[in-house]
């Protein structure tokens, strides 16, 4: 039986150097099949996951041996954190590992969403010339509003404060004396004033009791009618139901959604045939040179803990 089990895609390399030092049980689809994850992992030390493995329930209870559980990225809502903490099994997020892509997945999404161009191979392949209908707007001397404020969130604000816009912030967990506020000129705001009186809104929270459909029907009213949402963050965080409602009635200008509250997003859902939206399979922070981070990084954190570092 293996001593660590990877159930998601990881970096092929990152896989190999573990094997040096441990029996490694590398299949991807595991993902899909947790019957099958809870029986390879009754003598296991160590599950390295994505987002979409459910680490809890019996996963957890077959891992009777785990020390570890390796993260592929930041976000923990699919692991029992409380569960593992009272096992003694350490959580171990790759953090930092994928800012700089997310960032960039990020500004991507404000300048095609501001710009409004990039969608018109169809009609260009078929000879029209849509000039008029395409001609929007630059996203210098615009605002961008940020909902949290931590590492991700700060990168994307230098990013876009480079490019011209003004950047504001809530996030009630980073005093209002804290240093970086006056340091990176964040103007530290209000939750309302954020989707009040921003032209872009970008999500930067972990999914919680407290974040969950935080973006609901009455904070997208508050939004200007040409403003724009991006959410790179968690699924759930959005009332889905409610953002697509907003966006065909106009509420909105546009959307970019990379996560969902059920993923992969089932062919039977609420998006289908909503207007100026850009919907993307929760690969804000997955490139090949953030894969290699985060692998990296993540067989550093599991090798600490089953080394006893």
């Amino acid at each position: 039986m293996a001593d660590v089990v990877i159930a998601e895609f990881m970096d092929e390399d990152a896989v190999e150097a573990l094997r040096r030092n441990y029996d490694v049980l590398y299949e991807p689809t595991l993902v899909d099949n947790p019957d099958k994850l809870a029986d390879v992992l009754t003598e296991a030390r160590a599950l390295i996951v994505r987002n979409r493995t459910q680490v809890r329930g019996a996963v957890l209870d077959a891992g009777k041996k785990l020390e570890a559980v390796g993260r592929l990225g930041v976000g923990l809502d699919n692991i029992d954190t409380l569960t593992c903490e009272a096992r003694g099994i350490k959580v171990l997020p790759a953090s930092g590992a994928n800012d700089l892509a997310v960032k960039e997945y990020v500004i991507a999404g404000l300048l095609m969403l501001f710009r409004g161009a990039y969608h018109a191979s169809d009609d260009m392949a078929t000879g029209l010339w849509p000039r008029e209908k395409l001609m929007k707007r630059e996203v210098s001397g615009r605002s961008l509003g940020l909902i949290g404020f931590g590492s991700i969130a700060r990168d994307v604000a230098a990013a876009a404060q480079l490019l011209g816009m003004s950047v504001s912030a809530f996030d009630p967990y980073v005093a209002a004396d804290d240093l970086v506020w006056q340091a990176m000129d964040v103007a530290n705001v209000t939750f309302e004033q954020v989707m009040r009186e921003s032209d872009a809104v970008s999500l930067h929270v972990p999914l919680t009791d407290g974040t969950k459909n935080l973006i609901d029907q009455k904070a997208l009213s508050l939004m200007k009618s040409d403003a724009y949402l991006i959410n790179s963050a968690r699924g759930g965080v959005v009332d889905e139901a409610a953002l697509a409602k907003a966006l065909k009635d106009g509420t909105i200008a546009g959307a970019m959604l990379d996560v969902f509250e059920q993923e992969p997003l089932p062919a039977e859902n609420v998006f289908a045939g909503v207007p100026n939206l850009i919907l993307t399979p929760h690969i804000a922070g997955v490139t090949e040179d953030s894969n290699v981070r985060v692998s990296a990084v993540t067989v550093k954190n599991v090798r600490d803990v089953l080394e006893g570092k």
